[in-house]
């Protein structure tokens, strides 16, 4: 019954505990749906809290159920993240550069009070100073407290602390704004466009790929996924993990080279010849390989041209800045990235089909949620916040392809 109650409020925009415990009394769709029964607010919200894997079952069960009615028959799906604000005050929020910042403003303030007492001393004013000193010694309080936060702030792993949600994070949203945010993760169908896996994390869309990939792929019960995602996926090391999974991914790349900073040529411009090993540069010279390197556990191959050919080439100073040759480093798996490249411009329409995909059930639950923040704390509790919000948002898609009737008939008629 419990479950029901909120299955309505969730697709009927009524997410709080407490405004459910006022329709539960007055409102008679809720009234015959529940039996008459009107449990209090904290029952209610006790449900959610005490049974989160019971409600994530449901979200399964529900994938299940679209799976036998055969609605994942084209094996694509779409993967992107959406910040949702935490329930969790910027100023709350604490960085080392914001520390330093409060600290410095705070030492500031106890100077000038500090200097109107001594200007009163010298005055001879006999005005009373108890309450300039007392603002000296909260300020001084203060600056303790914020040298304690800030131990605590650089001892951390992501360098900074939320204080109302331990777990949630600063985190950069639309126009480079800066809140303190959940990133939900959502792997979409993109023939019906009903959410088949999702995640709540605090980190950025980076080497979430292949892990929101194996969700989707235990969701469907099909190894054989093409999946399909923007830029912020981009990461080698993940794309060839997905690959290894048996997935298609398709991810557009991104040029992280400082070289256009510099002034020199791109590493774009140096085109590889897979039959000869070698690297043709701009002025037609050949990059031969040179021994390989380790960075960060992965493994490069080195190429350049000789010392003698790059100092007489007439291109050298837009090539290097260096006294030494130009060198490129290839990875070991770049074979892999450059065929997923050529994959992903032979479909055009692909980053299009993604955002029409991914992007559209974001907007659908934060419009349902309107202008506010996520009601619950820590990822337990945001994890089964979500989880209802998925779950309405996959029965409101399945209403509109079956309508009530058909999909209550279509229930009916599946083992669960």
């Amino acid at each position: 019954m419990l479950l029901k109650l909120y299955l309505y409020g969730y697709l009927n925009r009524i997410q709080s505990s407490r405004r459910l415990e006022r329709e539960a009394n007055r409102n008679i769709e809720l009234m015959w749906l529940t039996e008459r029964l009107a449990p209090d607010f904290k029952t209610i919200a006790d449900f959610r809290k005490n049974n989160g894997e019971g409600i994530k079952q449901s979200c399964r069960t529900f994938i299940g159920l679209c799976r036998q009615l055969n609605m994942f028959s084209d094996a694509v799906v779409a993967i992107d993240g959406s910040k949702f604000k935490a329930s969790n005050n910027k100023a709350k929020n604490y960085t080392p550069k914001k520390l330093e910042t409060e600290m410095a403003r705070v030492e500031k303030h106890i100077n000038q009070y500090m200097s109107q007492l001594d200007m009163r001393d010298e005055s001879e004013k006999e005005a009373d100073p108890s309450p300039l000193e007392e603002k000296i010694e909260w300020l001084k309080t203060r600056l303790i407290e914020l040298r304690e936060l800030k131990g605590k702030v650089e001892a951390h792993p992501d360098k900074q602390i939320s204080i109302t949600d331990p777990d949630s994070r600063l985190m950069k949203t639309t126009a480079m704004e800066r809140k303190v945010c959940y990133n939900l993760q959502s792997a979409v169908d993109c023939k019906h466009h009903l959410i088949v896996a999702h995640d709540v994390t605090n980190t950025t869309d980076r080497n979430q790929l292949c892990r929101m990939g194996k969700q989707a792929q235990a969701a469907l019960k099909n190894k054989d996924l093409t999946v399909i995602a923007d830029k912020g996926y981009f990461s080698g090391q993940d794309i060839v993990d997905a690959q290894d999974a048996g997935m298609t991914p398709l991810v557009p790349r991104i040029d992280t080279s400082g070289s256009d900073k510099k002034g020199i040529f791109n590493h774009s411009l140096f085109k590889y010849n897979a039959e000869k090993n070698l690297y043709i540069c701009p002025a037609e010279q050949e990059l031969t390989p040179r021994g390989t390197v380790t960075d960060k556990g992965l493994v490069y191959r080195k190429y350049c041209c000789s010392l003698m050919v790059c100092q007489a080439c007439s291109m050298r100073t837009k090539c290097s800045k260096s006294p030494q040759t130009r060198k490129i480093r290839r990875w070991e798996h770049a074979d892999r990235i450059e065929m997923m490249t050529k994959l992903l411009e032979s479909k055009p329409d692909s980053m299009v089909i993604r955002k029409q995909t991914v992007e559209h059930p974001f907007g659908t639950i934060k419009l349902w949620m309107g202008a506010t923040h996520l009601l619950t704390r820590r990822f337990k509790g945001v994890s089964i916040e979500m989880d209802l919000h998925v779950l309405a948002y996959n029965m409101k898609r399945m209403i509109s392809v079956f309508g009530v009737s058909g999909l209550i008939k279509a229930m009916m008629a599946q083992s669960f």
